[in-house]
């Protein structure tokens, strides 16, 4: 990071800081490339968040103590150095690839360009109604949002400085940006509200400036404190092994928020994020003790290399893994296969982020290039001709690149195309009134079981209530069950099941045969499971279908079904999971949602539960037939 001379940056650098960046870029990588590593890695975040907002607005007072103003043409001009080029060289490369790609890692490549050149990805992505908790069908450049909020300070920051620094009170001038930190705070916890409910807040709450930009503020607040405890005498400085014991414990509390937390759960909107952010600034007020040996190991060369380097690291790591997954749709993102794929790309990433530090980001912040093409260093006339040439040529393919990117970008994803299917194939059938059929007659008051195998109910005995799964699959549904009623709609989850067969209950268009395929998007728990049979009802029998997605609650979704399932008489399973693991080549390239051969497999899993639900035998009634031995 520039700063205002070399002996200020000797004099102001933080040790350990890499060591601190270093962590904060493992927990990232951990948290993108091994599902269920690190669930809650994506506070490395806001450990980045946090250094920056402290090390730019120190370098800021470190200016006006020194020049008694703040020249801001240059700094913004060393901001540009420092972010741009390394940038805009991942930018155009991961572009070309992803136009010889093809296919839905293309979808949206037009304003995801026009984000991440202009440092507005988080509101491109906002605007987009891009979900940051869908992990399914992720963007090429959807990390970019961090970079876009660390960037609109760095924007706006020094203006409010030069404000703040005419205060005549220190502690006013702490107060400012802790204020506005806990007021961005709270009106995060306020609009994320409960992301298992509404996470189309909960990911605007998560992107927006205004309402994570707390961990920015905190550093900066800790800059504009700091200068007091360095200037008492060493005598009232804690003891170093107090200092170091503190930053143990913050450190291992920052690694275990990265293994509690969730982007899902609404601990991590309620504070999780902030305690990140608390505990980043206890570890740096840590190391900036002269006698702190935390300092010396966080200060260690392969920490140090690696902080060196995370942004790079985080430049790379994430378009490389979702290129992976687009050259390799048919492997499982799920379990072994996505940790294989997080390893080859945590082995592209770390070579690319190596050469560019080496060859883009030094030379452009040393002015090492300018000097080359200035002919400081002494290099002959015809050798800065053809740096310039090679500059300028790369910088035109890379333009080049992204232009392809968009031109080739289809309008819709796989997924979307399939999801357009079934809702048309609803659309079509809406018009067409189902005959209302009476409920079953309990199965105490039937007569003898027929020898002859009991036949398939038919659709006009059937409704199903789903997500965007039983949409894309829902001409299959209708062509194999004519009749059937369809409630489906994308980004359903369990919990609103209950409401949803409640007001088909009320109207009267609640079969004696419900189907509930509702586990793709958030985890569920029995006491929805138990308050959905209930409003059904003793006279009503329930097929729940299992989930498949390359998500981390998916497991537990099938758990919770099967034991349910288990428990009931007159609920089955059917088992969409295990029917389509070993075909995920006939699902979209998210691996969530059916083609017409997915939903062929899907209406099969549905079909083979409804047997098994014919199928069970008669139930004894023992009151009936007092001759009976009631099993104890």
């Amino acid at each position: 990071m520039s700063a205002i001379s070399s002996s200020t940056v000797a004099r102001d650098r933080v040790p350990g800081l890499d060591g601190l960046r270093a962590l904060a870029i493992v927990l990232v990588l951990a948290y993108h490339l091994f599902p269920g590593l690190a669930p809650g890695g994506f506070i490395g975040v806001d450990v980045f968040l946090v250094v920056s907002g402290y090390l730019i607005t120190a370098l800021l007072v470190a200016e006006h103590r020194s020049r008694g103003r703040i020249a801001l043409a240059p700094f913004w001009a060393r901001r540009a150095r420092r972010l741009l080029p390394a940038l805009v060289v991942m930018v155009g490369i991961t572009s070309a690839v992803a136009a010889a790609i093809g296919g839905d890692v293309l979808v949206g490549i037009g304003w995801q360009l026009a984000g991440v050149l202009t440092f507005s990805s988080n509101w491109w992505s906002i605007a987009q109604a891009s979900s940051y908790l869908d992990q399914t069908s992720p963007e090429l450049f959807r990390h970019a949002w961090s970079l876009a909020v660390e960037e609109q300070f760095y924007l706006v920051w020094p203006l409010l400085i030069i404000v703040l620094l005419l205060l005549p009170s220190r502690a006013l001038r702490v107060a400012l940006p802790v204020a506005l930190a806990l007021a961005s705070a709270v009106a995060m916890a306020l609009l994320a509200g409960d992301p298992a409910v509404d996470p189309a807040a909960a990911s605007v709450a998560y992107l927006s400036t205004l309402t994570h930009g707390f961990g920015l503020l905190l550093g900066a607040g800790l800059a504009l404190g700091v200068e007091p405890l360095r200037a008492r005498a060493s005598t009232r400085r804690p003891p170093a092994w107090m200092v170091d014991v503190a930053a143990l414990l913050a450190t291992g509390g920052l690694i275990a928020l990265a293994s509690a937390l969730s982007i899902d759960a609404a601990a991590t909107y309620r504070g999780g994020l902030v305690a990140a952010s608390l505990l980043t600034v206890v570890v740096i007020v840590c190391l900036s003790h002269p006698a702190s040996r935390a300092a010396q190991i966080a200060d260690a060369p392969l920490p140090r290399w690696i902080g060196e380097r995370s942004y790079g690291l985080y430049l790379w790591h994430w378009p490389v893994l979702v290129l992976l997954g687009a050259a390799l749709p048919a492997v499982d993102r799920v379990g072994e296969g996505s940790w294989l794929l997080g390893l080859a790309a945590l082995g592209i990433a770390v070579p690319l982020a190596a050469l560019s530090y080496r060859f883009i980001e030094q030379p452009v912040r040393s002015r090492r290039l300018d000097a080359a093409l200035g002919g400081a260093l002494g290099w002959a006339r015809p050798r800065r001709v053809a740096l310039a040439l090679g500059t300028g040529l790369a910088l035109i393919g890379l333009t080049a690149a992204g232009a392809a990117a968009v031109v080739r970008a289809p309008a819709q994803s796989q997924a979307e195309e399939f999801i357009a299917a079934g809702q048309a194939a609803l659309d079509a059938a809406s018009g067409q009134p189902a005959p209302a059929v009476p409920l079953r007659v309990p199965m105490t008051e039937r007569g003898p079981v027929p020898a002859a195998p009991t036949p398939l109910p038919t659709g006009d005995r059937i409704t199903a209530i789903g997500d965007s799964v039983m949409l894309a699959a829902a001409p299959q549904l209708q062509a194999r069950f004519p009749g059937i009623a369809i409630d489906a709609a994308v980004s359903r989850q369990m919990r609103q099941a209950p409401q949803i067969a409640l007001a088909l209950a009320d109207a009267g268009m609640l079969r004696e045969i419900t189907i509930v395929g509702l586990g793709t998007n958030g985890s569920i728990d029995s006491a929805t499971l138990h308050e959905l049979r209930a409003i059904l009802g003793p006279d009503r029998q329930l097929v729940l279908v299992s989930a498949q997605a390359p998500r981390g609650w998916i497991a537990g979704v099938n758990q919770q079904l099967v034991a349910f399932a288990d428990d009931y008489r007159e609920v089955v399973l059917a088992d969409w999971y295990a029917a389509i693991a070993p075909r995920l080549n006939l699902l979209a390239r998210d691996q969530v949602h059916p083609g017409s051969a997915g939903g062929a497999v899907y209406t099969a899993a549905v079909e083979a539960a409804l047997q098994r639900l014919v199928d069970l035998p008669e139930p004894v009634d023992y009151d009936a037939n007092p001759e009976l031995h009631r099993p104890r």
